[in-house]
This record gives C-alpha cells, sequence and structure tokens, in this order.
C-alpha cells in the first residue's frame, strides 16, 4: 500500500482569518474500490474525485506526461480515456498498441504520475471517432449487427473486451491488483438507442453487463446514460449539467462520466465555445447535491490525427474548448478557474462525503446545501439559480450577494472562498507566429478518373462505403457520354447543367479531366444536391466524379447501416431533354494512386518519380507536394496553416496530420460576448463565423527530425501550396488581476495574507517582463490596462522581484509587498500584463 501523501491549502481572507485543512492526495495505487449510495470508497476511505478526460490517441506519447503533469496541477484526482477498438485490431486478430495507441504505456504514465485512472472499455464509444471505435470491417463479417443480441457482434466484442482486460491485469493496472484503475466501462451511451432495438436491446444490455462483471477486474463498472442498467453495475450521467441526476439504484453513487466544457467542431460550422463560469456553475452543483465523482470530457480534447474524425465532418482539430488547449497549453482562464474551483470542493470533502444535507431555500431561486455535524465540520453551498438577476441572501445571520447563475461555497458555512461566476484566473493572449516553409518543392499530378486498371465496371451505382471498406476517403466514378454536332450548346455558347443527388459527404466533378466544380453535404447524413454548368465537346467525352468521405457515422441505431455516395447524374440542356446518367455503366477505381504508391512515406523515391518544380503549381487540383522542410525553432507547439488551400490530406514524415479543409462557416449566429447566465447549449456562444472553421492543423514535435523533413500534400482541388507554412503557437502575455477582497488559496505557506495573484507561463518558458503593473484602482481590460487615481509607485519593482524569470509565481497583496494604506476606504487591487518567453 503506498503511503499516505497531503497537500496543504491555507485559505486566507481579508479579515485575516486562517482556515487550515489536510486533503489527501490521489494516489498511484489503491488495492480495493467499493461503493455505496455516497462515494466510491478506495481502500476504506471515502473519496471525492475530479476526473479529465485525456484521449491518448488524440495525442502522442511525447506529450502524455505533460498533459497529465497539467491535469494534476489543475486539481485533478483521476484520468479518463476510452479505449479504441479500431485503432488496436486494424484488422481481425491483428492487434497494435505501438505509438499513440500505446495503452499500456499511457496508464503507466498515469500511475507514475500519482493520479488514479477510469477506463472506458466500451468498445463502442462514439466520441466523435470514426465508426464510433467499432472497426469497419466487423460490419461485413456476415450476419452481423452491432450493438443488440447478435452472436458475432458480441463474440468479437467479449474477444477484445477480454484482450484488454487481461493486458491490464498482466501489467497489474487494476486498483484490486494495487494499481490506478479504479473504475472501467462497458458500453456506452445506449439508452439512447436501446429501445430501437427492441427485445433485443434490452437482453444485449443484460449480456454486456454480466460480460464485463465476468473479467474478474475486482473493480466496480459503469454504464453511462443507461437507466436499466443491471445491479451492480453503475448507471452515470452525460449532460451540460447532472445536478438532477439520480442512479439506478438507492445503492449507487452519484457519477458523472461526461461534464462537456465545449464542444466539438465540424468543417463548414462555427466555432462553439462554453464559458467559464457556466462550466464551474454547472460542477460546483453536481457537488452540491451529492456527486461524488466527476470527469470532464473533454479536459484535453487533442487531434483527430489521420482518417479517425467521425461525425462526419467532424474537424480534424479536437480541441472541444477544453481545460488544455488542443496543444497542450492550459487554457485561461477556464484551466485556472477550475483549479481554484477544485481547490475549494476538496476543502469541502470531508463534510460532503460524511453528512446528509439540509435544504436551506433562502428566496425563490436561491438555496443552500448545508452538510454538517455534531462536531462542528459543517461545509455550504448557496446557489442563486435566477439566470438574470444578482441577489442578496441571508444566511445564518450573514449576508451573500450572489451573481445571476453562480454558486458560493462555505467550507466552513461561514467564509466564501469560491464563486463559480468571480473569475480571478490569469488570461492569456495567445498568438500563431508564422514561420515560412522555403522548401525545394516536387509535385506528382494524379490523373481525373481510372489510373491503372479498373476494380469493376457496373451499370448504376455502388455505396461508397460498402465499397472502400473505409480503407480510403476516395472513389472513383467514370462513365462516357457521346456528344452529338448538333446539340445546341456547341453553338449558343450555353454550357450544359450537371446534377448530381448524393447521400452525403463531398465530391469533386472532372469532365475530360478538368475540374468542373465541387460540392459537398452540410456536416450531416443529409443527402445533398448539386448543380453546375459544365464543359463538354462534340464526340467523346469522359465524366469523372471523386466521391469523397469525411469521416463515418460514430453513433445513432443502426448507424453502421448508413451509406455514403452517389445516387443520381444527370445533364439537362440536352437537345432531346433532360438525359439520366444514373443507370448507364459506371467504372470504378478505389482510392488514389498518390494513396497506392504510398507517397506519403519519406521513400516515396523509390516507387515513383517525382517533378522538381521551381515553384509550386498553384489552383491546380489532384496534386500531391512534396517538400524538405526544417524544424521551426523553439519549443512551442506547431501547427500547418492551411488557409489558402483547398482540401485535402497532410503528412509528415509518413506521419498523418489528418484532413485539412479551410471550408468557411456560415456569417450569421455569432456572438461577440457570451452571456454565461442560463442553460448552455452548443449553439449559444458561437464564434468565427465567416471564417475558416480549421486554419491550423497539429503537428506534435515529436514527429519532426533535427533536418531533413518530409511534408507531403496531397490537394484534391487546388490552392497556393507557396503560401502554405508552419506557425508557432505561444503564449506572448498574461493578464491577471486580484482585489484585496477576493479570496484565494497560498500552498504552504503560514503568513497571513488578504489575497494573492498568481501567473503561469507554459512549460519551458518564464516570465521574462511586465508590459503593465499598478495596485490600486487601475482601470481597463486586458492590452489596453491604466493607472488609476489610486497607484502604488512600486507596483512594478514589487512583481518583477517576485516573477521575473521564473516560470510561474504568487504575488501577495500585503503589507510586505504594497502600500496598502494607500486610498483608505477604496477597494484596492493588483493588475499585471506579463510577458512569457
Amino acid at each position: 500500500m503506498a503511503s499516505i501523501g497531503c497537500t496543504l491549502f491555507i485559505l486566507l481572507h481579508s479579515c485575516c482569518f486562517v482556515w487550515l485543512y489536510i486533503l489527501p492526495v490521489a494516489e498511484a495505487a489503491a488495492n480495493s474500490v467499493k461503493y455505496d449510495s455516497r462515494s466510491l470508497i478506495i481502500d476504506g476511505q471515502r473519496r471525492l474525485l475530479i476526473s479529465a478526460a485525456i484521449h491518448y490517441p488524440r495525442s502522442v506519447p511525447a506529450m502524455w506526461p505533460g498533459l497529465v503533469k497539467t491535469a494534476k496541477e489543475g486539481g485533478v484526482d483521476a484520468i479518463e480515456t476510452y479505449v479504441f477498438w479500431n485503432g488496436h485490431e486494424p484488422s481481425p486478430g491483428n492487434y497494435y498498441f505501438g505509438g499513440r495507441y500505446d495503452l499500456p504505456k499511457f496508464v503507466k504514465i498515469v500511475q507514475d504520475a500519482g493520479m488514479l485512472l477510469i477506463l472506458r472499455i466500451g468498445p463502442f464509444v462514439a466520441a466523435e471517432w470514426n465508426f464510433g471505435g467499432i472497426p469497419v470491417w466487423l460490419h461485413y463479417v456476415p450476419g452481423t449487427v452491432f450493438r443488440t443480441d447478435n452472436e458475432p457482434f458480441k463474440l468479437y466484442m467479449q474477444n477484445f473486451t477480454t484482450l484488454i482486460v487481461n493486458m491490464m491485469k498482466k501489467d497489474k493496472f487494476f486498483a484490486s491488483q494495487g494499481g490506478p484503475i479504479i473504475l472501467a466501462q462497458v458500453e456506452n451511451e445506449y439508452g439512447f438507442y436501446e429501445p430501437a432495438y427492441g427485445e433485443g436491446g434490452k437482453s444485449y444490455t443484460q449480456w454486456a453487463a454480466k460480460m464485463a462483471l465476468s473479467q474478474n477486474t475486482g473493480v466496480p463498472w459503469i454504464m453511462c446514460q443507461q437507466w436499466d442498467t443491471p445491479d451492480p453495475v453503475i448507471n452515470t450521467c452525460n449532460s451540460f449539467y447532472c445536478d438532477d441526476f439520480k442512479p439506478s439504484y438507492p445503492t449507487m453513487p452519484k457519477i458523472w462520466t461526461e461534464n462537456w466544457p465545449g464542444w466539438f467542431k465540424t468543417f463548414g460550422g462555427r466555432d462553439p465555445h462554453r464559458p467559464p463560469e457556466d462550466v464551474a456553475y454547472s460542477v460546483a452543483r453536481f457537488f452540491q447535491k451529492g456527486g461524488s465523482v466527476h470527469n470532464y470530457y473533454m479536459y484535453h480534447g487533442g487531434t483527430n490525427f489521420g482518417r479517425t474524425s467521425g461525425g462526419p465532418f467532424i474537424t480534424t482539430s479536437y480541441d472541444y474548448d477544453a481545460p488544455i488547449d488542443e496543444y497542450g497549453l492550459p487554457r485561461f482562464p477556464k484551466w485556472g478557474h477550475l483549479k481554484e474551483l477544485h481547490r475549494a470542493i476538496k476543502l469541502c470533502e470531508h463534510a460532503l462525503l460524511n453528512n446528509k444535507p439540509a435544504l436551506v431555500l433562502l428566496g425563490p431561486k436561491q438555496e443552500a446545501d448545508v452538510y454538517e455535524d455534531q462536531t462542528g465540520t459543517c461545509a455550504a453551498f448557496i446557489a442563486n439559480l435566477d439566470d438574470t438577476n444578482e441577489k442578496t441572501v441571508q444566511f445564518r445571520n450573514a449576508s451573500y450577494t450572489l451573481p445571476a447563475w453562480s454558486v458560493s461555497i462555505l467550507p466552513d458555512c461561514k467564509n466564501v472562498v469560491f464563486n463559480t461566476a468571480k473569475v480571478g484566473s490569469q488570461t492569456s493572449t495567445i498568438e500563431m507566429v508564422p514561420e515560412k516553409l522555403q522548401p525545394n518543392w516536387e509535385i506528382y499530378v494524379e490523373k481525373a478518373g481510372i489510373w491503372g486498371e479498373a476494380d469493376f465496371t457496373r451499370n448504376g451505382f455502388v455505396d461508397h462505403i460498402n465499397t472502400t471498406k473505409d480503407t480510403t476517403d476516395y472513389l472513383w466514378h467514370t462513365t462516357r457520354l457521346f456528344v452529338d454536332r448538333s446539340e445546341d450548346f456547341l453553338t449558343k455558347g450555353i454550357k450544359p447543367i450537371l446534377l448530381i443527388e448524393s447521400k452525403g459527404h463531398a465530391l469533386h466533378a472532372f469532365v475530360n479531366g478538368i475540374l468542373q466544380a465541387s460540392a459537398s453535404g452540410n456536416g450531416t447524413v443529409s443527402p445533398f444536391k448539386f448543380k453546375s454548368p459544365v464543359s463538354l465537346k462534340a464526340g467523346n467525352n469522359e465524366i469523372a466524379i471523386l466521391s469523397m468521405t469525411v469521416g463515418l457515422q460514430n453513433a445513432g441505431s443502426f448507424y453502421e447501416w448508413v451509406g455514403a455516395g452517389l445516387t443520381s447524374v444527370k445533364l439537362e440542356g440536352m437537345k432531346n431533354g433532360t438525359m439520366d446518367l444514373s443507370h448507364t455503366a459506371w467504372t470504378y477505381k478505389i482510392g488514389l494512386e498518390g494513396e497506392h504508391l504510398r507517397l506519403y512515406n519519406a521513400d516515396s523515391a523509390k516507387n515513383v518519380k517525382w517533378t522538381k518544380v521551381s515553384e509550386p503549381p498553384k489552383n491546380q487540383p489532384l496534386t500531391w507536394y512534396k517538400a524538405i522542410v526544417d524544424a521551426p525553432p523553439g519549443d512551442e507547439p506547431i501547427a500547418l496553416d492551411m488557409v489558402h488551400m483547398g482540401k485535402g490530406l497532410a503528412w509528415l514524415n509518413g506521419e498523418q496530420i489528418g484532413r485539412y479543409w479551410p471550408r468557411k462557416a456560415p456569417t450569421d449566429k455569432c456572438v461577440t460576448t457570451c452571456d454565461y447566465r442560463g442553460k448552455f447549449n452548443p449553439d449559444k456562444c458561437n464564434r468565427g463565423c465567416g471564417e475558416p472553421t480549421q486554419r491550423w492543423y497539429h503537428v506534435p514535435r515529436s514527429w519532426f527530425k533535427p533536418s531533413g523533413n518530409v511534408l507531403v500534400i496531397f490537394e484534391e482541388k487546388g490552392g497556393d501550396p507557396s503560401q502554405m507554412m508552419f506557425s508557432r503557437r505561444k503564449v506572448s502575455a498574461l493578464c491577471a488581476h486580484v482585489s484585496e477582497d477576493h479570496p484565494s488559496f497560498v500552498t504552504n505557506d503560514m503568513r497571513k495574507i488578504k489575497s494573492s495573484l498568481e501567473l503561469k507561463c507554459p512549460i519551458n518558458a518564464y516570465i521574462s517582463g511586465f508590459k503593465f503593473a499598478s495596485y490600486g484602482t487601475p482601470t481597463g481590460s486586458c492590452q489596453s490596462f491604466t493607472v488609476g487615481d489610486c497607484h502604488d509607485p512600486d507596483s512594478t519593482s514589487v512583481v518583477e522581484k517576485l516573477c521575473l524569470n521564473k516560470n510561474e509565481c504568487i504575488v501577495e497583496l500585503s503589507e510586505d509587498n504594497f502600500k496598502t494604506e494607500l486610498c483608505p476606504g477604496k477597494t484596492k487591487k493588483l493588475v499585471v500584463e506579463a510577458m512569457c518567453s
């Protein structure tokens, strides 16, 4: 059994009240995990747990230690991850656990960091991941129907689940073996879809639970959003708010497996954001109403490298507006605000877990939940549910003012240490600093249409997914059309109109090798119609249509049967009326020639002769570009700026960065400032209207070599590759403020202070200077602060002394540092703007 560690939090207020509390820290290992109606009980101790979702394939192994460390610094006890079946079993019985899919390595990193782990095996995950994480090949095993009482599906599902469990057992990763895994999940959000499968759905739920329990992991199993979970499997909540959630059985604790601190993006969609005030409100309400295990989905969203994004149309970025951004940097103020929230909640842990709440009504939309025992231990959460108005309430003979839609936390039932609507954390200014590529270019141009030998010819259309089986995004359709010289459009200069209908996704239409037009759906599986004038000549014409998928369905009842591809092709404006080409002979070719030649590999010169060019051609479709590039200087995260390109795929040194598509969002329904008050939904706080949904594409630093890096781009419809560049994601400035009446925490420091300001630069960066510092009554906002009528002239020298050349620092609003006697009767604050380098 590991030794018990502790963290010391000292809470100090303007009245110099000091409160000391010893908090347990998550250990790297446990020996037993049980539960009752109130909480998990780990090694005999009740635990209130805050968990962070970090998906190992959505980053790279070099990033894992830093991500886990940043989560732990944010006050997190546990890491949660799905297990991604299709990444681990790319073909039947062929398993892969290397690179980004090295699950044992990821678990070991979590363990070594002294954290617990929630393993959501599924093995269905949804997660905006391609095909919901189930291998596409399983759909083509005869007689298979996903996620119902179906023998082939259950056989493969049980085999994979057992494989993962045995792998974890081998390394003694389950808590019952002294490891970090305290919970395991089978299935995922099936309750929404079970009714569609009838009795087969109900029996499948029972089977899945029984199968999971038979694995003998020694830890509890959970099912999220599954209201008929068989005892002892625990049903859990996924939502933006779970304060009203109740488990399926009164003997089970209240667990929130997915609190969505943001939302995902789709190509051509707006950029959704969730304010930190509302995220904090939802978390505080959950614990106020008896919650004991909470997980952020996502805490670090990461990147859908390669072709792993589902949806369809989910972007390569899975940033999710999460507390840690896609590149691994803390997102301020959200990360810092939640860190302060976690500290406040942990101060209440003993009272929360060992007492029943007493509800105190303080107004029509104001209430307190009080956790108190006869020894004097007491904690209270006071909530103002009014989503418009600030309210002042009386609680235990004291007055408390709460902003609208907020919760105040009182670990001693007297002093407010945190309010969810009052953000005191630093903010950060992020820049994408461009770095020119300056490479020598080589190109390879694909033929529009059939390359090599055709795969098959058929009258009419085939389903795209059933044909490619998702081995590629691309499927060529070609047909020939003879145009008589007597057609009127040849002499009148009027082009005929090509009309195409598709089940969804995207396409490019070529006539005689020339791109005529491109079209795509709206980010859903809805069919789309497309019409465009085309250039035909007298005699024989070749019509070639490149159909594309942009990620497969990832959820829904019978989702594996959703198809894609062309359903109708017609020509208007012909002498004999509309010509229907849908049932003529179409010749098919799966994939691109460049994929077949593996042009994305560094050694592709062995397979094909690239053409050297002095300048890369612009606006040229079906073109592969290769460039030898240097790694950008420094150690900041790197992205590839593709705003001047069209649509395609990108690789570095054979590692697939992912799909790029700087498709623009609609120009409406965005906000300049987001009102955090009131229930959140994914469309409430959109930004980025009229801008590319995704401009930058994460390229992990670990993928670069010291020199000779091979960047390969496949461009489908044409762009300007000379404008491509890397960008360094740099934190250029930090802004922070704290008022002397704002409560705060200081660790391992016994001095009585009024409050403190915290600054933190990214890993390997240091505070290099201050653009502004003022203790007194400064005004303005970040990057435009001004000194007020009350100002301590020594403000800059004080913060420089405490912070310069440090990665992080704490500045106390104390008499030792500032002239606190200035401006009697005024509430003073410290405001700074710092630079990181």
